[in-house]
């Protein structure tokens, strides 16, 4: 494991699947137990993020009830990479799910973010390998592999946190445009690639090797520093050294 702190000075990416799991039916729920009356009596907090989701989508499909569809997507794209995307044909496709069912998704991703605007003093300051472990907690259990771009101020505090891509059962291919569009957009002097390992091998491949060196010479090409690329499984983590 990488300790060393990260410092910052004033093309094809290659990126396992888990049984799948069946929820309780809705109709299956004692009235206490359903969303709108749950969050009636006990609060939205008393709710959990699939829960708030089927609220949001209001009915489920032909194929899926609306508690297995909301519990689905959350599982599938955890909880945070499934408001943070901005596509919703991507969305649809990747979820199989209505396109208007997407579109609700984004937008209540998009209120949270204009509506969630933190002071400077609030940004989470990212300075090692563990940090960003403990950071991206909700990318431990994921099902399928993310990649995650944490983007950085000079300061090392977070200003942006993208998901680039899902992979599919084998392989996911991200170009490095992917991975800069985002730093570039918010004036990001830095970036931490993490992706998840589904399978809990926490080494790097030699695909993972060859894809930061990759990122790193395009960074270096935009003036933007790729400070690390973190593996994360459920219970361990590991760094591949970005100082290419």
């Amino acid at each position: 494991m990488r300790k060393s702190m990260y410092v910052i000075p004033n093309t094809n990416l290659f990126l396992d699947q888990r049984p799948r799991e069946y929820p309780l039916m809705f109709r299956d729920l004692p009235s206490e137990e359903k969303p709108r009356e749950k969050l009636l009596a006990h609060g939205p907090e008393a709710l959990s993020t699939a829960e708030l989701t089927a609220l949001l989508l209001v009915t489920g499909t032909i194929k899926e009830d609306i508690l297995e569809m909301s519990s689905r997507l959350v599982r599938q794209y955890g909880e945070k990479s499934i408001f943070a995307e901005r596509d919703p044909e991507k969305l649809s496709k990747e979820l199989d799910i209505p396109v208007v069912k997407a579109y609700a998704i984004i937008a209540a991703g998009e209120i949270g973010r204009r509506l969630y605007q933190p002071s400077d003093n609030g940004f989470k300051v990212i300075r090692t390998a563990k940090d960003v472990y403990e950071y991206l907690t909700d990318m431990r259990n994921l099902p399928k592999e993310h990649l995650r771009g944490i983007y950085l101020n000079s300061h090392n505090r977070i200003i942006a946190d993208e998901v680039i891509s899902i992979g599919t059962v084998n392989s996911n291919v991200v170009h490095p445009r992917e991975v800069f569009r985002p730093a570039l957009e918010r004036n990001a002097v830095a970036v931490i690639l993490a992706h998840n390992h589904p399978s809990g091998e926490v080494s790097a491949s030699a695909e993972d090797i060859e894809i930061t060196k990759q990122i790193v010479q395009a960074g270096k090409i935009l003036g933007i520093r790729v400070l690390d690329h973190v593996i994360i499984t459920k219970d361990a983590y590991t760094s591949v050294h970005a100082d290419y």
